[in-house]
């Protein structure tokens, strides 16, 4: 392999060569991923069959190309036949050399503002989990004390004033139950990671779904049967399977939705954080539903502890997920409008030495 070579299949961004007739002559395997298609099957199409821009792109490209200047674009969506659009960064230049071709780099602003943030993000919640955490254990103390006396007050009260004692036990009894969960933070266990089917967990929480709280939905599998096997612990992944499962179900309507389930590879998917380090995350799960979408106000901070867009809803199950997700080195994001939610979970692979438990 060429130094040139080399430097194509090494940029950490899909990159497309186009040629004169604004056809795709090279793609790098980012741009494979991207596209969740091959080199080979992509070679000869006209780039703008392969891609989806929300602006007027193509325009901007000739004029480009017919003055032999380069071109920028920020904050436009980009997606594929294969993937939801990513909001971009667009960046085309004539390769020097040959000027009747066009290269074009596509970085997805949430692959470079997510590997950044996310050291950021978990110090900062690892924080608030910690301090609820204390809090939680100094509450439930009184509140004991609080529903004992209540239900000792009740023996003594004519029926018409039961009402407001029984109120005093519910709503003592719910805050006791929200703590609870609270807690689960601070006693998750680190994960048991090993070599984990991920269908196998897909499937056992599409199971328990549909005979409990997913009953009204329909649950589609679109699975990549060549996926290898996930670094992970099972019964955290499908903790966090079941609590999206779960989302998805009762944002829905009474008549009920679709989830679809699926799951791909994309090997230029890497995790960077801001001390440079970073690892491979290639193995991608989307959990896509076609509910009212994530209310705008609460999108950017919907991973926070507390955040809810439900009515009495906690604001804990998608946090929980979060916790889980970094404490695998893997990572969660969300795209949402009405009528189009997807959950992506990005997981490591398992090691080909990684030592397989022995079977009985």
């Amino acid at each position: 392999m060429s130094a040139e070579d080399a430097i194509w299949a090494s940029l950490p961004v899909p990159a497309f060569l186009i040629d004169a007739s604004d056809r795709v002559a090279d793609v790098n395997s980012a741009a494979e991923g991207f596209l969740n298609a091959s080199r080979r099957s992509v070679a000869g199409s006209p780039v703008w069959d392969l891609l989806a821009v929300d602006g007027p792109i193509e325009e901007a490209f000739a004029r480009s190309r017919a003055n032999g200047t380069p071109l920028f674009v920020n904050d436009i969506d980009v997606g594929s036949g294969n993937r939801a659009p990513l909001q971009c960064g667009i960046q085309i230049a004539p390769v020097q050399g040959a000027p009747d071709r066009m290269i074009m780099l596509i970085t997805p602003r949430e692959l470079a503002g997510r590997m950044t943030q996310s050291h950021t993000v978990k110090s900062a919640a690892q924080s608030a989990i910690g301090m609820a955490e204390m809090l939680a254990h100094e509450i439930k103390n009184p509140l004991a004390g609080i529903t004992g006396a209540a239900q000792l007050l009740s023996m003594n009260l004519a029926p018409e004033d039961l009402e407001l004692t029984d109120l005093i036990v519910t709503e003592s009894r719910r805050i006791v139950k929200l703590l609870e969960q609270v807690e689960q933070f601070g006693n998750l266990s680190p994960p048991d990671r090993r070599p984990v089917n991920i269908h196998d967990v897909l499937d056992r929480a599409r199971r328990s779904a549909l005979l409990g709280f997913g009953a009204h939905m329909t649950i589609v599998e679109d699975y990549d049967p060549s996926l290898p096997l996930a670094l992970g612990d099972p019964d955290q992944l499908l903790q966090v399977v079941l609590n999206l499962l779960k989302n998805a179900s009762e944002a829905a309507d009474e008549k009920g939705g679709t989830i679809r389930l699926h799951t791909y590879f994309e090997h230029s998917f890497r995790l960077r954080r801001s001390d440079g380090s970073g690892h491979s995350l290639p193995l991608q799960i989307e959990i896509v539903d076609d509910g009212p979408g994530l209310p705008d106000e609460i999108r950017g901070d919907i991973f926070d502890p507390f955040v809810s867009g439900r009515e009495n809803g906690t604001g804990l199950g998608l946090a929980l997920v979060s916790k889980i997700l970094s404490d695998h080195d893997g990572w969660i994001s969300v795209d949402s409008v009405p009528g189009r939610t997807t959950f992506r979970l990005s997981l490591p692979r398992a090691p080909h030495d990684f030592p397989q438990e022995e079977t009985p």
